[in-house]
């Protein structure tokens, strides 16, 4: 009777000390660690959890900046970090776009990381010039056609979600388009509006003025359904069955992390995102909250990396 409370008691005790750990957890400041630099909307949407994670766990959250490589630098840091739930990334668009545009990021997003939460979703929008010849999304279809090759579209760089929506447009419409890559959305949009370039697939929240102050006209939302946002656009669904992209930023941790506190993590970020003011800052950047069990994340990441695996191979883009 003696040993078998004693085995007992030895098979509970990794148990215990795992809810123990859990419960102390975090146990020193923790970082989130950001592949860009600072003042662009992933950073700021990271400060925004990082502040109500420190309230939340009496513990600070940093976030830790380190670009370079398309964010790869931040990730591979992140993957070779012990798997306590005290180095954190920040995960991207940019992540499942290079689990393939890299041929050797030196890390597997699917294997090195355990998705942790959702944070938000930044959508497309399909943005020309008043002049352009064509008003409507079927009409640019019908014009690109008409005039292969002819069309340059602009991005914020080789790879960017900007790019390769761009690529997905052509693919599923049917189009020949010139891609035209410049160091940032900025520039770009400053071309689009000089007329250098003919269209864009930005992110909505930098074209939001534009629109509204009809220096560009909106064709299509890459959303599932069209947005209060920009009431009379349609999705570009509409006219491409199925066309669907978006940028995001979630939360991933070094695959062993114990599940618990992936848990305490989830958990903590889904109560920020349904804290009033947080939500309301996330719409103002022109994004919205995402919130998603660990599994959930984990699907979309796996969803997200297949889909543009397929883009990156079929366009042949290498990184620059």
């Amino acid at each position: 009777m003696l040993r078998r409370r004693t085995l007992a008691g030895a098979l509970a005790f990794p148990m215990i000390a795992k809810s123990a750990s859990a419960q102390s957890y975090p146990a020193q400041p923790v970082r989130l660690v950001v592949g860009f630099a600072a003042g662009q909307a992933i950073d700021i949407l990271a400060r925004l959890i990082a502040q109500s994670l420190t309230e939340q766990f009496h513990q600070q959250f940093i976030v830790d900046n380190k670009p370079g490589s398309g964010g790869n630098i931040a990730a591979e840091s992140v993957a070779r970090s012990a798997a306590d739930g005290h180095t954190l990334l920040v995960i991207g668009a940019n992540n499942p776009i290079n689990a393939t545009l890299y041929a050797k990021p030196g890390f597997d997003l699917l294997r090195d990381f355990t998705a942790v939460a959702g944070i938000y979703r930044v959508y497309q929008v399909m943005v020309v010039k008043p002049s352009f010849p064509a008003r409507t999304g079927a009409a640019f279809v019908a014009y690109a056609k008409a005039n292969p090759g002819k069309i340059n579209f602009g991005s914020a760089g080789t790879g960017s979600v900007a790019h390769v929506s761009g690529e997905l447009f052509k693919m599923m419409a049917g189009i020949d388009m010139q891609h035209v890559p410049y160091r940032g959305a900025p520039l770009a949009l400053a071309d689009l509006l000089a007329g250098q370039v003919q269209v864009m697939f930005d992110n909505l929240p930098s074209s939001i003025d534009h629109i509204r102050n009809q220096r560009l006209i909106a064709l299509g939302v890459s959303t599932p359904q069209p947005l209060d946002l920009l009431p009379g656009v349609p999705t570009i669904g509409s006219f491409v069955p199925g066309y669907e992209t978006s940028a995001f930023a979630g939360l991933g941790a070094p695959t062993g992390t114990p599940a618990a506190v992936v848990d305490r993590l989830n958990a903590a970020v889904g109560k920020a995102l349904a804290d009033a003011t947080l939500k309301a800052k996330i719409l103002d950047l022109g994004g919205v909250p995402m919130p998603m069990a660990a599994a959930d994340f984990a699907k979309f990441l796996a969803e997200e990396t297949e889909k543009w695996g397929k883009v990156i191979r079929a366009a042949n883009i290498k990184p620059v």
